[in-house]
């Protein structure tokens, strides 16, 4: 009996824990985010993102994002949208979208 148990718990153990090894942890999306919003606006005297949405599936992530940056000589902060690809932990691609409450965008159906 204490054998199947143990084993039984173990498995349980691995199967509620081993998904969230897989993904980039909270500290590291902020990190990959920040990088993100540096890189794109060098210019920027201050900025802010919100993380809207993820969804993940195996070791990617699809990150939602408002970004909203002060450039120099700006008296008004931009308001962007992007859609980030985030591929075991690190940055792989970006997508603009339009920040217009028209906005068609829907999600995929398989």
């Amino acid at each position: 009996m204490r054998p199947r148990f143990w084993l039984l718990s173990t498995l349980l153990f691995f199967t509620l824990t081993a998904p969230g090894l897989a993904h980039a942890s909270t500290s590291e999306l902020g990190t990959i985010i920040e990088g993100f919003v540096n890189r794109h606006f060098p210019d920027a005297t201050s900025h802010m993102w919100v993380v809207n949405d993820t969804q993940w599936d195996g070791d990617e992530m699809v990150v939602d994002v408002y970004t909203y940056v002060v450039e120099k000589q700006q008296p008004v902060a931009l308001e962007n949208r992007y859609l980030l690809l985030i591929v075991s932990g690190k940055l792989t691609a970006v997508q603009r979208i339009p920040v217009e409450s028209g906005a068609d965008c829907q999600r995929e159906e398989t």
